[in-house]
This record gives C-alpha cells, sequence and structure tokens, in this order.
C-alpha cells in the first residue's frame, strides 16, 4: 500500500521574538508577496497552504504566534498537536537569537508530540548589517538537532525550501502522523543520501 499522506493535513507553528518576520515568511510563502510595513501580530494568525512534497500533497495548517511577551500567555493551547515548529530570528539582531533559547523551553514544556520536528530559521539576510553569523545558528542548530536555514522573506531566497524540508521531515518521522510504517525504510534511506548532498549545498562548516 503506497503511503498514505494523501489529504493529510500537518499543523505547523511559526515562533520567534517579535519583529523577527514570522508574519511576513508566512505571507511569502502562502500567498507570494512582502509587504515591508507588516503591523505586528496580535494573538495568533492562521493561514493554510496546499503543497506537493515527494510526491504527497499535503495541506499544512501555519500557525503564526504575535512574539510580544503580552500574548505569550495564548501560546500554549497552540502548541498542542504541532508536528513541525519553525523558530525564528532576524540575523541583523543578535538579542532575537539570545532568546532562542526561551522559545525552545517553552517548546519542551508545551509540545504534547516529543518528536515535533524543529527548524530553526535565521531571517533577514538581505539586510547588510548582520550580527549572528551563519555558523553560529548553524552551531545552534546542531546542537539542539534542529534543520537549520537562512532566508529572507523579501527575497524570497530560503522561503519554500525551509517549508519543503521541514515537511520532508515530517514525512519521515512516521510516528507523528501515520501508523503505518511500511514504506518507511526506503525512505529513510533514500533521504540520508538526499541530507548529505543537501549539508554540502546548506551546511559549509567543514
Amino acid at each position: 500500500r503506497e503511503m498514505d499522506a494523501a489529504g493529510l493535513t500537518l499543523k505547523l507553528l511559526l515562533v520567534g521574538d517579535s519583529a523577527v518576520g514570522k508574519s511576513s515568511l508566512l505571507l511569502r510563502f502562502t500567498d507570494g508577496s512582502f509587504e515591508p510595513c507588516l503591523k505586528p501580530t496580535i494573538g495568533v494568525d492562521f493561514k493554510v497552504k496546499k503543497m506537493v512534497v515527494d510526491g504527497h500533497a499535503v495541506q499544512l495548517a501555519i500557525w503564526d504566534t504575535a512574539g510580544q511577551e503580552r500574548f505569550r500567555t495564548l501560546a500554549p493551547s497552540y502548541y498542542r498537536g504541532a508536528q513541525g515548529v519553525v523558530l525564528v530570528y532576524d540575523v541583523t539582531r543578535k538579542d532575537t537569537f539570545a532568546g532562542l533559547e526561551s522559545w525552545l523551553n517553552e517548546l519542551e514544556i508545551y509540545t504534547t508530540k516529543s518528536n515535533t520536528v524543529k527548524m530553526l530559521v535565521g531571517n533577514k539576510t538581505d539586510k547588510p548589517d548582520r550580527e549572528v553569523e551563519r555558523r553560529e545558528g548553524l552551531q545552534f542548530a546542531r546542537k539542539r538537532s534542529l534543520l537549520f536555514i537562512e532566508t529572507s522573506a523579501k527575497t524570497e531566497d530560503g522561503v519554500q525550501h525551509a517549508f519543503e524540508e521541514l515537511v520532508i521531515k515530517i514525512l519521515q518521522t512516521p510516528g507523528l502522523w501515520d501508523k503505518s510504517t511500511k514504506k518507511q525504510g526506503i525512505q529513510l534511506m533514500e533521504s540520508s543520501q538526499q541530507e548529505k548532498s543537501l549539508c554540502s549545498a546548506y551546511c559549509p562548516l567543514a
């Protein structure tokens, strides 16, 4: 039987400090547009996007949480049942990178699935005044077993790729969405090859 991911809806979350570009990433990914002056998210925003990954049609329900402290109390209910989490920081603001630790702690407390796939995204690479080097992001991600990519919601660089990678990893983690693991063995074999080649393209930390 074919791995039945068709009609699958995955719950993804975007978390990170205020003004790191979570809403811009979401808008770029779901609508293909960029607005330089987005207002801060109040509470939570929600978008649905259909995509085909590795031949599987999946529907992504993406929750964009407010990074501001006063909305943090809303967050726990949104973490529940999430299969994927995107942790976003702004490469031009060191403080947003430093804040990642508390977001990870929050994820530990509130996510209901222990194998939730987490991806670290360094956003705003189009800006010249970088404060967080790619190397630092990569080291942080490796240490905590997170996927890692840098993006620019403005230029679209890396945005599609980030969500695709996240979904592929979720599909390769059968416990997150499917009880039948028949076809998984082959898939994982293929993907480990793929990851090696990806690393040469995306993780230049030899």
